[in-house]
């Protein structure tokens, strides 16, 4: 099913900075081929906030791993800012995440090894930045964790952890930031504490925001919700 007809006119006016176009995912298993994804097909327009919403097993994490390229599809593509990302190698699509994409996952995925600091650091090392420190410290300043920068994950709480997380992803100024359950492993009250933050982080950066979420109260913060049900788009809003 192709929902292209619900796209809002603003991304038919200009290129969108995301254009999922017609992805399939299939794997084998025991049984034979399994279909995860079938013919997902929408844009995202720049600065929008979007909600992937559908029941566990749906198929919208895996969705989101291809838009990040992470995993590849059985069937059709993914542009990032009009770069089909499946005509690149692995070593291209890495240097385009790098370029364009912040990330936040449910269980932080943060380096043990590293202090906050350290930790929000890393992805602007790797591109050589020579303000990387200040700029970690800035960043994790604006989070509220400017006590916090030489402590490791593990002394810091579960709200902390993705605090740093968000620090880590917004650091780098994406042009599209992809969140996974970001308030997953979180309490109510913290988990809101988060998700204030992040739409804060994101509507002063700009950035796109793309977010798995089972949370329909989050999914509602979004300009627009896509929903996942046994691999297909049942809804666009």
């Amino acid at each position: 099913m192709t929902v292209s007809s619900s796209v809002p006119a603003a991304v038919a006016t200009a290129e969108p900075i995301i254009a999922v176009e017609h992805v399939y995912k299939s794997v084998e298993d025991s049984t034979g081929s399994l279909d995860i994804l079938r013919d997902i097909d929408f844009r995202l327009a720049r600065k929008e906030t979007v909600a992937i919403v559908g029941a566990s097993g749906s198929g919208k994490s895996t969705l989101l791993s291809i838009i990040a390229g992470l995993d590849t599809p059985s069937k059709g593509t993914v542009r990032m800012a009009g770069q089909d990302m499946f005509a690149l190698d692995e070593d291209a699509r890495a240097a385009l995440r790098g370029q364009k994409m912040g990330f936040v996952f449910q269980s932080f995925q943060l380096m043990g090894n590293l202090t906050a600091l350290e930790n929000v650091m890393l992805p602007l090392e790797l591109v050589a930045d020579r303000q990387a420190r200040a700029r970690a410290q800035e960043m994790l300043e604006r989070v509220g964790l400017g006590q916090r920068l030489n402590h490791y994950p593990k002394v810091l709480s579960g709200g902390e952890q993705q605090r740093v997380a968000l620090a880590r992803a917004f650091v780098v100024q994406p042009a599209v930031l992809l969140a996974d359950e970001p308030t997953g492993s979180l309490d109510f009250a913290t988990g809101e504490t988060i998700m204030q933050l992040m739409f804060d982080l994101n509507r002063e950066q700009g950035t796109t925001l793309v977010m798995v979420t089972h949370d329909r109260a989050i999914a509602a913060r979004c300009d627009r919700r896509i929903v996942i049900e046994a691999g297909r788009v049942s809804n666009i809003d």
